[in-house]
This record gives C-alpha cells, sequence and structure tokens, in this order.
C-alpha cells in the first residue's frame, strides 16, 4: 500500500505541474487562460491527494503491513476470500438483460423503461433470494 500512497503523489505532483505548464501556455499563446483545462487538471491534481490521503489513512488504521508490501511474503499470503459466485446461476443475466433495456428505455424513450422494470425487480428478486428456495433453501 506505500507504493499505491506513493504513485498518487507523484500523480499528484504531476498534474500538478501539469495544470501550471497548461495555465502558462495558454497564457503565451491567446494572452488568456483557458479555464476548463486548468480546473480540470487541477482537480485531477486534488483527486490524486484525496486518494492517497485515503490510503495512507487505510494503512495507518489497519494495525499492520499488507502482504504487498512485505519482501518476504509469499502470492498465498494475499490472497483472501473474494465472495461466493455461484458458477450455474441465470439470475445476473436476467437483471443484466433488464437493466440493459431500463437504459435503452432511458435513451430511446421512456415507455421502454416501464417493460424493463420487472424484469430487473424479478432477476434482482431471484439472483438474491436463490438460495433460500428449492435444493439449496435454509
Amino acid at each position: 500500500m506505500k507504493t499505491n500512497i506513493n504513485l498518487f503523489v507523484i500523480l499528484s505532483i504531476f498534474f500538478g505541474a501539469l495544470a501550471v505548464v497548461y495555465s502558462v501556455w495558454a497564457l503565451i499563446d491567446t494572452d488568456r487562460v483557458e479555464p476548463v483545462g486548468t480546473v480540470s487538471l487541477a482537480l485531477c491534481s486534488i483527486l490524486a491527494v484525496f486518494i492517497a490521503f485515503y490510503l495512507w489513512v487505510s494503512l495507518r488504521n489497519q494495525g499492520g503491513v499488507l502482504a504487498e508490501d512485505r519482501l518476504d511474503a509469499d502470492i498465498d499470503d494475499g490472497d483472501a476470500e473474494q465472495g461466493f459466485f455461484p458458477p450455474w446461476s441465470w439470475w445476473p443475466v436476467v437483471l443484466a438483460g433488464g437493466a440493459a433495456i431500463a437504459f435503452l428505455g432511458l435513451s430511446i424513450s421512456f415507455w421502454i423503461v416501464a417493460y424493463a422494470v420487472p424484469f430487473a425487480l424479478i432477476g434482482l428478486v431471484g439472483w438474491v433470494y436463490e438460495y433460500y428456495r428449492g435444493n439449496f433453501g435454509r
């Protein structure tokens, strides 16, 4: 995590310097500062500072060194449980189809959303309660 913090600090310095260079270059070229590019580059620098600060606070509060930061660590040391994802479930496909039709309706015509919402809700409820019915019921 220390490497990530250093990378985001370097990115922050880079974007800050780039914002200054961009402003000066625009001032020399057009006799005025171009506000959109200058502000966006400055905000990229600020965002990198926010991320570096968050990672630094997380590193300080975790109470130990991550496996990625130890030189004597093995690959298995950083292997954590990511969750349980059943490979035979069709509910994510139903939910994705309902969401795709809903976004299509938002871009084309709003009445299509009315047909997509039931599919998305059925897919969401089916996926959440997949293990509470049938052979897998608890």
